[in-house]
């Protein structure tokens, strides 16, 4: 009975709360925003932001309620996002429960709990005002719910919960709410080598000082190469961890953010240091520079209302600042200070977040030698920028570093593309097949412009290639027409009956015969491709046609062609041998033994001493050719007859 009693009125209780919602607040003077004593962390913007349960994410108390109502601007919508709800599991949700209801289309959703989690990620709603209730009674566990709201306008919104491993594309474009930079969740890295894929999206890209806390914004990153190590950093008011290798890392785009040359140092006054020695060490405001070694500007002591001032040159778009201590020597640094602004030194304007009417108080260091960086949102326009510390340890020592642009560098906001986690997509909006790379943005006209010159260069050269090659071809065709004409062939010459004399247009000289070998009868007319056939023409009738290798003598009745020597041409015909020199030569005499009582012919000389003569074999006397000598000694043309000529020379032609 008991059971169906506490079954009943938890039943009652969720008619009642529904009630409630869609006509009402019954008992409960709503406040802005939020009401109720199970509220926990709350930031509600214009356009965005983030709600949670008390204790959230430990264990949220009994018996509590908290009712939140959202707005968005008019002509929008909202979108909620469901980060997490973990209720106790009950019969209808009746121990504890979320509802969502539009007041003005009366419609509700849920109620939500443990055993009945909403089908999707993100509802989408038609209405510019949701009221979300959230109540409990006894229950044993339950982390309770975080949930964050954006307007229609951000369809990729994602949940303060979201990490860099819910993604697999390289390129990522997300719209982060406000109010996640308290959530609980764990970042490793900093700005400059990135942070770890593995670290909650959005409050990493608060620390990276990409968007403000209290404003949300669009957050653009890509997905590189893990490093080995890293490291830890303090920056816009959040600490990062120091972290391992992983294999990716999330690089945030931030367009700018140079380091920016500082013209001058101002301060309102100088610390004068003088120690147990006597000597003086001045701390001015020259060296309030980042890079300056050693110490750095100090404060006099007991000054009040101190200032470091630093002057640009120009004025320039100031996106952050980073402050260090004095050094490791002295532990000397600020922990809270203001910045204000002026264009001609005279005017300042103080720095405030973006809707805020109070002057922001920024979170300095904790230390003397360390880095902190904070992020300004909207950025700063001026040539002068003044820190005023407002909390400091033992001194008030600063370096400071401005960082930034020119003016010229700010652009409007580039468009986005939406990025939705691999779990689950947008229902309202269709999945983008790219993302465009950050930075990098067409103009259509300039591209067509552009696109048309490059095919017009393209064309002319194409067509002076090919007048070229028309031109080449000609003159090739021209120069082997030319070949031709002359009688010029690759392999032999061709001669023309115009070019060549004939047999019976020459006149015949008569030629002197040489005995030679018998030879085989007359060589084919098809001459080998080894020798060049010469232009020889013989009348002797004792002479025989026939190719030779050797180069025929001008006077001994040979004639050249008419045209073109073969001679002339190296490289495409065969050469002739040079002739044998026009001097007799002999051969070296050689013994043979005589047979006894043979008669020692005339031709027989004398061998050496002792030894037998040796014969002598002269070659053969041409028809009219009397020998050698014969004049000289009277001798008759027979006095050699008897010698036996068994080998006959030939003189060299």
């Amino acid at each position: 009975m008991r059971a169906g009693g506490g079954a009943a009125s938890g039943a009652l209780a969720l008619a009642l709360l529904r009630r409630c919602l869609l006509l009402g607040p019954l008992g409960l003077r709503p406040a802005a925003g939020q009401d109720g004593n199970g509220c926990g962390h709350t930031l509600l913007a214009p356009h965005s932001g983030t709600l949670s349960s008390k204790n959230y994410p430990g264990t949220y108390p009994n018996h509590t309620v908290c009712r939140w109502r959202l707005r968005a601007p008019s002509g929008t919508s909202l979108l909620l996002a469901f980060g997490d709800v973990d209720l106790e599991p009950s019969e209808h949700c009746a121990h504890s429960s979320l509802l969502l209801s539009d007041p003005q289309a009366g419609t509700a959703y849920g109620p939500y709990c443990r055993n009945s989690v909403p089908s999707a990620p993100l509802l989408v709603t038609n209405s510019s005002s949701v009221t979300v209730l959230f109540n409990s009674t006894s229950h044993r566990s339950g982390r309770g719910l975080l949930l964050s709201y954006a307007t229609s306008q951000h369809p990729d919104l994602v949940s303060c919960l979201v990490r860099g491993t819910h993604y697999t594309q390289e390129h990522v474009s997300v719209y982060c709410p406000a109010g996640c930079k308290d959530i609980h969740g764990d970042i490793w890295g900093n700005p400059s080598q990135g942070y770890r894929d593995t670290s909650v999206l959005c409050k990493a890209a608060v620390h990276a000082g990409v968007i403000a806390d209290e404003l949300g914004g669009q957050v653009t990153l890509s997905r590189e190469k893990g490093i080995t190590l890293y490291e830890s950093a303090f920056a816009n008011g959040l600490h990062s961890k120091r972290g391992s290798l992983s294999e990716k890392r999330l690089i945030f785009h931030k367009a700018c953010d140079d380091v920016l040359e500082v013209a001058a140092f101002n301060a309102s006054s100088c610390w004068h240091e003088v120690d147990v020695l006597g000597q003086t060490r001045a701390w001015v405001a020259e060296r309030a520079a980042l890079g300056t070694a050693g110490h750095s500007w100090a404060a006099e002591p007991g000054a009040e209302a101190a200032w470091l001032e630093l002057d640009l040159g120009t004025r320039r778009n100031v996106t952050g600042i980073i402050t260090k201590g004095s050094s490791e020597q002295h532990d000397y640094y600020v922990t809270f200070y203001r910045v204000s602004s002026s264009r001609d030194g005279k005017n300042w304007k103080p720095y405030r977040a973006s809707g805020g009417q109070e002057d922001k108080v920024f979170e300095g260091n904790a230390d003397s030698h360390g880095e902190v960086s904070n992020s300004f949102i909207p950025p700063i326009v001026a040539r002068y920028v003044r820190v005023t510390p407002q909390r400091w340890h033992q001194r008030m020592a600063l370096k400071v570093a401005l960082l930034g642009c020119p003016l010229a560098r700010v652009r409007a906001p580039r468009p986005y593309v939406p990025s939705v986690p691999k779990e689950f997509s947008v229902p309202t909006s269709r999945p983008s097949t790219r993302t465009p790379i950050p930075g990098i943005a067409l103009d259509p006209e300039k591209a067509d412009s552009t696109l048309l010159v490059m095919l017009l260069i393209g064309g002319f050269v194409l067509l002076c290639s090919i007048l070229l090659l028309l031109v080449f071809l000609c003159h090739r065709k021209r120069k082997s027409a030319a070949e031709l004409n002359c009688g010029i062939t690759k392999e032999y010459p061709k001669p023309e009956p115009s070019q060549v004399c004939s047999l019976q247009s020459l006149q015949l000289p008569s030629l002197a015969s040489f005995p030679t070998a018998p030879t085989p009868g007359e060589l084919s007319r098809n001459h080998s491709p080894e020798y060049a056939e010469p232009d020889l023409v013989q009348v002797s009738p004792s002479s025989q046609t026939g190719p030779s290798t050797f180069k025929p003598l001008l006077d001994e009745g040979y004639t050249l062609p008419l045209v073109l020597s073969h001679y002339d041409v190296p490289g495409k015909h065969h050469e002739y041998a040079e002739p044998l020199p026009p001097e007799p030569e002999y051969a070296t005499p050689f013994g043979e033994p005589e047979p006894p009582g043979t008669r020692r012919s005339p031709c027989g000389i004398a061998g050496p001493p002792g030894g037998l003569p040796v014969r002598y074999r002269t070659p053969a006397l041409r028809p009219g050719e009397r020998p050698a000598g014969a004049e000289r000694t009277g001798s008759p043309e027979g006095a050699h007859g008897d010698c036996d000529l068994a080998h006959v020379y030939h003189e060299a032609l």
